[in-house]
Parts: structure tokens; C-alpha cells; sequence
């Protein structure tokens, strides 16, 4: 066994954000009304004088919505140097630490005042309705127009089924059967198939959710919107509502398998929608990359030219497009 040493270990890194700040939220079983008082119903509207706009049932007497506002409590806090440093204490190079070390760096008056003052930023994993979560971020954590980027993976539609794993020991797990249900009744609420009215609540759920990430969103910032094609029609549709269309990006389809037994012409790609909260703001870093000569000569296909080191131009020849790096003049250039 080689002998272990200081040289050979990894540096621990892990992101860090000094110059962000967010407000403290309230651990579970330290908040209560006096600690993390509620706040009433948030109500929301709708613009109606819109461009032509997709309409289902509901949606014209819909104008406003309320969303309970409430707070977000803190189950765990996970730094990754002290899980590392938890698994290297083995080696005898250090104190063990505790999960919670930063938690308990601030004074016990300030900790208990949630959502009065800043904490060091914190990435976090949020469980539960992503609409009441973005309504909280709004009203209790005031993160309006702060996000850079959302991703949405919703439903791809009323269709969609969803099964669960309550156990890790239990890989079979079987659609409508009651012992596989989770306990949580937050999870059957967000992903079973729970649409009253069909694809009418389908298309109410999605456009109050991207409403508040609309006002979510930071003037530089994106939305992106996973989508397949049973409803990538509609859901644009909603989006050029709360966006504008003037605001669409892109529409990226991507392949999802390469074959299918349909009936009819197989449907094997999905979407990724990208919008923008001002598309002459946005964040966007162009993507590059260097080609070998064949990938090249492929991309410029018959309209590919060639200058020599003397200054002549002329087109490929065969053996020079079979075969461009075997082929080709040292230092010739190549251009379309």
C-alpha cells in the first residue's frame, strides 16, 4: 500500500458568494406565528389588453389569482468541505466538524429573527409547489427581478403519469397502486395527474407559474421551458402572453429516441422554449468551436475553396475532400 501523503490529496473547493446576500429563514420547529409571522393572500393580475393570445376555459374570468404567502423553513444545511473533510477524518488530519457549523456562527438574537436581516448566501434545494415557493421568494424574501436563469421541467401534459419510490429498497414500483404512494401529500398534489378540468387546468397551472417567474426574473434573465410536442403549441402560446413575443429566443428541439412504434410518423424529439425577460438585454455568451480540416471541408461541401501560399484560389479536388489532411497543401487555407 503506498504510503499517504500530503502531496497526493485533493484540494477541497466548494463555490463561494461574499458579495451575495439573502434574508435567514426560519429553521423547522423554531418557527411559529410570533417568530415567522403570516402574511395574507397574495393577489395577482393578469394583463387583459394583450396581442392575440390563446384561450381555454376560465381564463377570461380569471383575471386575478391568491396564493397563500408562506414562509420557507430550513430542514438541513449541507456544507460540501465539511461532508469531504467528515469522510477524510479517518486520517487523523483534523477536527471533525458538524453540519451545522455555519448555522450556529451567528449570535442566538439574530438567528432567531427570521427574514430580518442577511445571511451569507446559500444555494438551496427548495421542496414543494414551486407556486407558492416563487410567491414566498417574492413577498417574504424580495427576490423580485434577482433570478438569472429558470428552468421549467413541467408535465408534457393532462396524460402524464408519475409513479413513486417510498422506499429505496423498493425498486418495482407500480402506477395507482395505494402502497406506493408517497406521504407526502405535497408531491401527489405536484406531480399526479390532478387536473379537474383537462388540459384547461393544464394550461392554468403553467400560466400562473410563469407569471411569477416573470416578475422573478432579472432584466438580463431567461426562462426555459421543457416541453414535448403534444402541447409545445400552447404552452409558446402562454409564454408569448407573459413574455411578449417579441421576447422569444429560441425554440431548441433536441432527439429524445431514434425510433418509434407509432401508427403514424414518430414523434421522437422534445422542446426547450427560451424566452427572455428583455431579449435586448439578455445574458448570452456565443458558443465556438474549432474544426478539425475534414469537418471543414463537410461543412463548406461543394462550395468549399482553397487559396495556396502563392495566392492562387481554385477548388478541392476529389483526393483533397476524400481525405483533407492527407491531402491538402501544407499551409493552404480553406473558405467558403
Amino acid at each position: 500500500m503506498p504510503k499517504s501523503t500530503k502531496a497526493n490529496k485533493k484540494r477541497i473547493e466548494s463555490y463561494q458568494h461574499p458579495d451575495k446576500k439573502r434574508v435567514n429563514n426560519p429553521p423547522v420547529g423554531l418557527a411559529n406565528k410570533q417568530t415567522a409571522p403570516q402574511i395574507m393572500q397574495q393577489q395577482y393580475s393578469h394583463d387583459p389588453h394583450i396581442d392575440p393570445t390563446l384561450i381555454w376555459a376560465g381564463k377570461p374570468e380569471r383575471t386575478t389569482f391568491k396564493i397563500p404567502t408562506l414562509a420557507l423553513h430550513v430542514h438541513e444545511r449541507v456544507d460540501p468541505k465539511t461532508i469531504i473533510a467528515q469522510v477524510r477524518r479517518k486520517n487523523g488530519n483534523g477536527q471533525q466538524h458538524t453540519f451545522f457549523d455555519n448555522e450556529r456562527a451567528a449570535p442566538l438574537r439574530e438567528a432567531l429573527d427570521f427574514y430580518a436581516h442577511s445571511h451569507n448566501w446559500s444555494n438551496r434545494l427548495i421542496a414543494g409547489d414551486s407556486l407558492l415557493i416563487m410567491n414566498s421568494l417574492l413577498q417574504k424574501e424580495n427576490m423580485a427581478n434577482k433570478v438569472q436563469c429558470i428552468y421549467m421541467d413541467p408535465p408534457y401534459g393532462i396524460k402524464y403519469g408519475s409513479n413513486f419510490q417510498p422506499h429505496t429498497g423498493r425498486r418495482e414500483v407500480k402506477d395507482g397502486n395505494p402502497q406506493d404512494l408517497t406521504a407526502e401529500p405535497e408531491m401527489i398534489k405536484a406531480f399526479r395527474d390532478t387536473w379537474e378540468l383537462g388540459i384547461h387546468s393544464y394550461l392554468s397551472y403553467l400560466r400562473d407559474r410563469l407569471f411569477l417567474g416573470h416578475k422573478l426574473l432579472t432584466d438580463t434573465g431567461s426562462c426555459f421551458v421543457q416541453i414535448g410536442d403534444e402541447n409545445v403549441h400552447r404552452v409558446a402560446m402562454i409564454m408569448d402572453d407573459i413574455f411578449g413575443a417579441e421576447n422569444r429566443v429560441a425554440t431548441i428541439t433536441y432527439a429524445t429516441t431514434s425510433s418509434s412504434g407509432t401508427k403514424y410518423l414518430p414523434q421522437i424529439e422534445n422542446y426547450l422554449l427560451w424566452y427572455a425577460k428583455d431579449k435586448t438585454l439578455v445574458k448570452y455568451r456565443q458558443l465556438y468551436e474549432n474544426l478539425t480540416r475534414a469537418e471543414k471541408v463537410n461543412y463548406f461541401s461543394s462550395f468549399g475553396m482553397i487559396e495556396l501560399e502563392d495566392g492562387s484560389i481554385r477548388k478541392l479536388t476529389k483526393e483533397e475532400q476524400f481525405n483533407p489532411d492527407k491531402n491538402l497543401p501544407k499551409n493552404a487555407k480553406l473558405f467558403k
